[in-house]
């Protein structure tokens, strides 16, 4: 097995890729109060892993000049990723800027690393996968005190979550495929779902925008976060892979609603009983691993957060294209005591104030919107939270460039934000695929856990 703490990359080609000359025009896109939340976030990085036993020189002269040419023409639609995003100083909003020739950065790397010991399941080094991570570049500074940032790079992924959402971002990924695919000839895929850019169609009358950028605002003056902070996060951290048949779903769901048999109005959805049986195994595997490291706990009447996002595309009350590009996504809050997860019901506990908050939804995705920012700092400062990542709806998994399905891939932000990442089954499409970072005596502790409570639901 290869370490990669101690292995290095090649770096065999870096090269800038851009629309098509002359084929979209100078553009200057707002934000809207959907992007504004995202402003502070760490760049999303997703990882793709690809069986393609070829050697190297078949892959450079074959294969990459696809690879760019049809990246070049689906920038052409989704030219947004090839733009800088523009901060201006207050009280000036940030916007997205491209014009011709603005481009993203594609490097091409090889390494000795054993790649099925990379796409593994089991617990592996978080920092395993980083060098293949790449860096957006550097922000630079305009007519005096303009930021300009860049929003995308390539090697696996890296993306600024304020230019695009999960759905968004796989629009882009899985067009470029199959125009990869077609040998860039057959462009049917892109033309019969074209990205659809007009912010107009994000209506504002509550003043959202204002009230987020107004905290974004806030807390930029005293945001940070250095590479060595990370780096002391990422210290003694695995991730692993956890799969969940179908199967096993379904008699979770039958569990819970034979538990909850005088509940009405019920939400025991795929991702309402997934999400609970996860957020209730890892609070029982930090309670176990602060036990078996003598920390005394007193908090057991404090609130747990679970924090996920839900797609507002296509809600009744917003009329947004699915097509649309940018971000479009409510923030959910939901909590429950420490001592209620940990209870003998705390999978019921969970299933029920999940399912409530994704009842909510159906009569409104922008309820309680004005608070997001300060719901979220005030959990941050708590600290007792977990966010989700990924959807198990996404069709990640389709993304297929001419190879085949992806063998594996893996959201490597996780490692720093602690979320748990989401999705579809690799090999059972009704099932989930869930993605962790932990220590390793936590991940122990979690595993085990995880197999008792999955013998236990049936």
């Amino acid at each position: 097995m290869a370490d990669m703490q101690h292995s290095t990359v090649r770096v065999l080609e870096q090269t800038q890729v851009s629309p098509p000359p002359g084929t979209v025009p100078s553009t200057s896109l707002p934000l809207t109060f959907f992007d504004a939340p995202w402003l502070l976030c760490r760049p999303m990085q997703r990882l793709y892993f690809y069986e393609f036993p070829h050697p190297t020189h078949h892959f450079l002269h074959t294969i990459l000049p696809s690879l760019k040419h049809s990246l070049s023409l689906t920038l052409r639609h989704f030219f947004p990723l090839s733009a800088n995003l523009l901060c201006p100083p207050f009280p000036a909003k940030p916007h997205f800027f491209y014009t011709n020739g603005d481009s993203i950065r594609l490097t091409v790397v090889e390494s000795p690393a054993d790649f099925n010991h990379l796409m593994a399941d089991y617990p592996r080094n978080v920092q395993e996968l980083h060098p293949f991570v790449p860096n957006l570049p550097p922000a630079r500074v305009v007519d005096g005190d303009t930021r300009v940032v860049p929003v995308m790079a390539l090697q696996s992924v890296t993306f600024s979550h304020v230019a695009a959402d999960g759905r968004a971002f796989h629009h882009f990924m899985k067009s470029w495929a199959s125009v990869c695919k077609t040998g860039a000839h057959d462009l049917t895929s892109i033309e019969k779902s074209i990205p659809f850019h007009d912010r107009a169609v994000v209506k504002d009358p509550n003043g959202l925008e204002l009230i987020f950028l107004k905290e974004w605002w806030n807390w930029a003056s005293t945001w940070k976060e250095g590479d060595s902070v990370i780096s002391d996060q990422l210290a003694d951290k695995v991730r692993a892979t956890f799969d969940l048949g179908h199967s096993q779903i379904e008699r979770l769901k039958h569990w819970v609603q034979n538990q909850c048999s005088d509940t009405t109005n019920l939400y025991t959805s795929t991702f309402v009983v997934t999400c609970a049986l996860i957020w209730v195994c890892l609070v029982k595997s930090q309670q176990a691993f602060g036990e078996t490291n003598n920390v005394p706990d007193r908090n057991y009447e404090k609130p747990c957060y679970l924090i996920f996002v839900a797609d507002c595309r296509n809600r009744f009350e917003l009329s947004i294209p699915f097509t649309y590009f940018g971000n479009c996504l409510a923030l959910c809050f939901v909590s429950v005591k420490k001592s209620e997860l940990l209870g003998v019901n705390g999978m019921v506990e969970a299933v029920k104030a999940i399912g409530n908050k994704v009842g909510e939804l159906e009569s409104g995705g922008l309820k309680g919107a004005e608070k997001w920012m300060l719901d979220w700092k005030t959990v941050a400062e708590l600290g007792d939270y977990i966010t989700v990542a990924g959807s198990q709806r996404l069709g990640i998994y389709e993304t297929d460039f001419g190879w085949g399905r992806p063998k594996k891939t893996e959201l490597v932000q996780i490692d720093v934000s602690g979320a748990i990442s989401l999705a579809e089954n690799r090999e059972d499409k009704d099932g989930v695929e869930v993605g962790l970072a932990l220590s390793r005596p936590n991940m122990d502790h979690f595993n085990s856990i995880l197999e008792k409570s999955l013998r236990l639901f049936h």
